[in-house]
This record gives C-alpha cells, structure tokens and sequence, in this order.
C-alpha cells in the first residue's frame, strides 16, 4: 500500500549507516571528553570543565545525525525522537546552567519514562511494546506481555543504575558507564530473552 501523504514513505539504508547515526553521536562524544578531560576552560569569564563544553558539541550533533537519518529513512522511532529532545534540553540546562548534573539525569529520565509508558499499558491489559516491534518480532499474546513487563522492569534496574553511578562514581566512570555499559547491558538482556522468543514466536517453522 503506498503512503499516504502524512505517512511518509520507510526507506531502507545500510546498517552501517544506520549504526553511524545512531551511535556515532556518542562515541564522538566520547572520544571528545577523554581528549579534554581534566581541563578547564574560561569563556566569558566564566569557567568550564571539558564535559560542559563537550556537551555543548554533543547538542547540535545528535540533532543533525536525527534529522539526518529522518531525512534517509523516512522514519523515527519513539525512542530516537524522546532522546534527541532530552539531549537538548538537559544538554542545554548542562551548558546554561554550567552543571554537568542535568545531562547525567537524562538517561535515567528516559528510561523511567519508557518504564512509565509501558507499565500504563500493562495496567490497560496492553503491550505497547507490541505495537512498536510486532513487524519485527512474531510473538503471542502472552509473549508480548511476559517481554513487556520483563522490559519495564529492565528500564526501572537501567534508572537506578545510572542514578547510583552518576552520584557515588566519577565523571570519567559516569562517560564509560553511558558509552560502553549500557549497551553492554542492553545486549545482555537482548540476549537473555532468546527463549522467551523461541517459545511463544508465531513464525511458522520450515
């Protein structure tokens, strides 16, 4: 069925694309922080740690890598549009304010909202999970909800995580802990619901 016009159309790129945009934002980021760490710097008489003036980078970057891979792939998932606006608006607070506190809350208010979302819908009998990832991944009833609440309570362990790190750990553990732990963890839980997805998968087998 062609789109309608305000349905755009979904236009497919390649993976290695898609990862750049997505991920490449972060890692810059990264990169940018250890290459500055530890160094101050005075603008306008007022003085600046790396990671605020980093920051200040990391805004416009996610925005252009968002509108970027909108205007490829003629989508935005629910996720990718939440975290561009909190990066802007945390990032921002980050810079106006000169206090790294606000970008390390984002992630834990995305992942408590994700948690929210989901666990309203369960509430109604409903996996809105489901209504995200069904034409990715064929699942019953009953498996969508058992992966729904198991997700929500994931995110709920992902905002705890992040509030103990960025408030009893380092500046440099809170950067390594966004950059490489919590894709570490994602994948771990991707992983340990393999069997809940070979269990209740409405693909028909071969």
């Amino acid at each position: 069925m062609a789109p309608t016009p305000d349905q755009p159309e979904r236009r497919d790129v390649p993976g290695w694309l898609r990862t750049a945009l997505e991920l490449g934002p972060v890692a810059l980021f990264f990169l940018a922080y250890i290459s500055t760490r530890g160094q101050t710097y005075t603008l306008g008489g007022t003085e600046y740690s790396a990671f605020i003036l980093v920051t200040a980078g990391f805004i416009p970057l996610i925005i252009v890598a968002t509108i970027v891979l909108w205007r490829l792939t003629g989508h935005l998932s629910v996720m990718q549009i939440v975290t561009a606006v909190l990066v802007t608006i945390f990032g921002g607070l980050t810079v106006w304010l000169n206090d790294e506190r606000f970008l390390k809350m984002k992630p834990t208010l995305i992942y408590s909202l994700f948690a929210a979302i989901l666990g309203f819908g369960l509430l109604r009998g409903r996996s809105y999970l489901s209504m995200v990832l069904a034409s990715a991944l064929p699942l019953t009833d009953e498996g969508w909800m058992i992966l729904t609440k198991r997700m929500a309570i994931f995110f709920v362990a992902l905002a705890m995580t992040n509030e103990v790190v960025w408030r009893t750990l380092s500046t440099d553990a809170w950067v390594n802990f966004r950059t490489f732990g919590l894709p570490v963890l994602f994948f771990a839980f991707l992983m340990s619901q393999a069997g809940l997805l070979k269990r209740h998968s409405t693909e028909e087998e071969s």
